[in-house]
């Protein structure tokens, strides 16, 4: 009878003790690895990157580099100033970056250092000029100082003092000195009534205006050539007196005496 079947020798053994264990260098490197972001992923991260390097390469070329520093200064605009006064007025800092002039203050620092800069436009003109682009203040009326002469433009401002009158301009006299509204306004405020009124004219009129004078704040009078006086009154109602005085000037030829300080009611008398 025949025994149990006995397993071939050749078979394979299967081991009977505990799974050999995982070298730990290569369990270490498992646990590190991460995932790799997806193609959906890269792409704004790339950007991202890319925008990080552009804007430090920008700033580096703005302030860190030679590229865009300022080598020169123009100025423009000027009619009595000259432009190397405008330029060594403005003090703009040279080899400074461009971008970190401070546009502001040169502006501000050319009104304060001459007055007669009326507006300034202070402009970067890329890669290395600051430009001053310069409008200055034009006389309206002219006030005598000995032998002097002070500008007064169409604010009031008393600007410069030139040892010429400027031809064409008006003179200014205030003779408020005792007036009341003189303490009330102040003389500022009456200077600038007094320029208001000559400004009101039409060109043609104001080339005939010789003096304008000032006694009170409700009594402004236009001494034209031809020896004609007009009272003006205050300085209300300005562009409405000055239609009403070219119409008089006009149809009364020979008048010397002109009076609007009331437009709706004029007058006129020596003929």
């Amino acid at each position: 009878m025949a025994g149990p079947t006995t397993a071939r020798s050749g078979g394979a053994k299967k081991s009977s003790g505990p799974p050999a264990a995982e070298p730990s260098r290569t369990r270490w490197f498992r646990r590190l690895r991460l995932p790799l972001p997806g193609p959906r992923r890269r792409g704004p991260i790339i950007i991202l990157i890319l925008a990080v390097l552009l804007a430090a390469f920008a700033i580096w070329a703005l302030y860190g580099s030679t590229w865009l520093r300022v080598e020169s200064v123009k100025a423009s605009g000027t009619e009595v100033l000259t432009p190397r006064e405008v330029v060594d007025a403005a003090d703009v800092p040279m080899n400074a970056p461009l971008a970190s002039v401070d546009t502001d203050a040169v502006a501000h620092r050319l009104r304060k250092r001459l007055p007669r800069i009326r507006t300034v436009d202070v402009v970067r003109s890329w890669p290395h000029r600051i430009g001053l682009k310069v409008t200055e203040r034009t006389p309206e009326l002219i006030m005598r100082s000995d032998r002097k002469f002070i500008e007064v433009d169409v604010e009031g401002v008393r600007f410069a003092t030139v040892d010429t009158a400027p031809k064409g301009v008006p003179q200014l006299e205030m003779a408020a000195q005792d007036a009341p509204s003189l303490h009330r306004f102040g003389n500022d405020r009456l200077r600038r009534a007094a320029v208001e009124a000559a400004a009101d004219l039409p060109e043609d009129v104001h080339k005939q205006v010789r003096i304008v004078r000032v006694r009170s704040y409700d009594s402004i009078t236009l001494e034209l050539a031809g020896n004609r006086t007009v009272v003006w009154g205050s300085g209300e109602r300005g562009p409405e007196k000055a239609k009403v005085l070219t119409s008089l000037l006009k149809a009364a030829r020979d008048a010397r005496h002109f009076d609007v300080s009331v437009p709706s009611a004029p007058a006129v008398s020596g003929s």
